[in-house]
């Protein structure tokens, strides 16, 4: 039997994949979506026993490290941010996506939860499991901050059921800059919903594709995203026209305050004139 067992997290919000690939002699110029793979020829001197592991590394953030333990992820790791000192400043993320593959000639295929068994390797599972936990590590991120700041919302609802309306226009702005953040991360900067290039020209690899993507669930969670952040643009949009009234009587007050110390000028002159 053969097995690979592949961890995921998220260790920044961008990696230049281009600064870390030239560091390895790899002359390559990577595009948008194209992951950079670290074999166990590349993580030699890096980890002590490199044989038969590999570390995916994707633009958005997300690292697939496979048939590594702890202590050989936070070596890689280490090693990254000393060749990108941008890196240097990010924490991984610790939660922690996990999957199992394994392959015998007993087995037959099937995906579960946690384990995906096959009577035969091919060469494509590797890279498709690893690009659909990466997503799927990353979409965790995203789910968590959306859950965050609705917490942070719910405590500025909870004002305004006391008739109170806490909330600046600057706060304001960096909410609505937050909610365009996740749908943009989501959509356009994961690639959601868009497949692999390889699953164009290969329809085994599409549908692979297709059901780990279902396995975990890619689809429904990025309906519930695109839900929520919908939700949070209403809200802040509520919470803009609340703001712009909130001005727009405060100046209206400035006004009337001000007509009524011309209107208290005029009188006390005219008092004086008379006496």
């Amino acid at each position: 039997m053969q097995g690979w067992s592949f961890k995921s997290l998220v260790l920044s919000s961008e990696i230049n994949l281009n600064i870390i690939a030239d560091h390895f002699g790899i002359n390559k110029k990577f595009k948008w979506g194209d992951p950079l793979v670290l074999t166990d020829n590349r993580l030699n001197g890096i980890l002590k026993v490199p044989n038969n592991k590999t570390v995916y590394i994707y633009h958005y953030g997300s690292l697939v490290f496979i048939n590594m333990e702890y202590h050989e992820i936070q070596d890689v790791i280490k090693y990254l941010k000393e060749i990108d000192e941008i890196l240097r400043n990010n924490t991984p993320s610790e939660y922690i996506d996990e999957y199992n593959l394994e392959v015998s000639s007993d087995y037959e295929y099937a995906l579960y939860n946690d384990l995906m068994t096959s009577n035969e390797f091919r060469p494509y599972y590797l890279d498709i499991i690893s690009l659909v936990l990466s997503k799927s590590t990353s979409l965790h991120k995203i789910e968590m901050n959306i859950d965050k700041l609705l917490d942070n919302i719910e405590d500025v609802i909870d004002y305004l059921d006391k008739g109170k309306f806490n909330m600046s226009d600057i706060e304001i702005s960096k909410t609505s800059a937050k909610v365009l953040r996740f749908k943009y991360d989501t959509l356009s900067y994961l690639m959601l919903l868009d497949k692999p290039k390889s699953a164009w020209d290969n329809e085994d690899i599409e549908n692979f594709f297709s059901e780990i993507s279902e396995l975990f669930e890619i689809q429904d969670r990025y309906k519930k995203i695109s839900h929520k952040t919908e939700v949070l643009k209403d809200i802040t949009s509520v919470f803009s026209s609340l703001s712009h009234e909130k001005r727009g009587t405060k100046l209206e007050i400035m006004v009337i305050v001000l007509i009524l110390l011309e209107l208290i000028i005029g009188i006390a002159e005219l008092i004086f004139r008379l006496s």
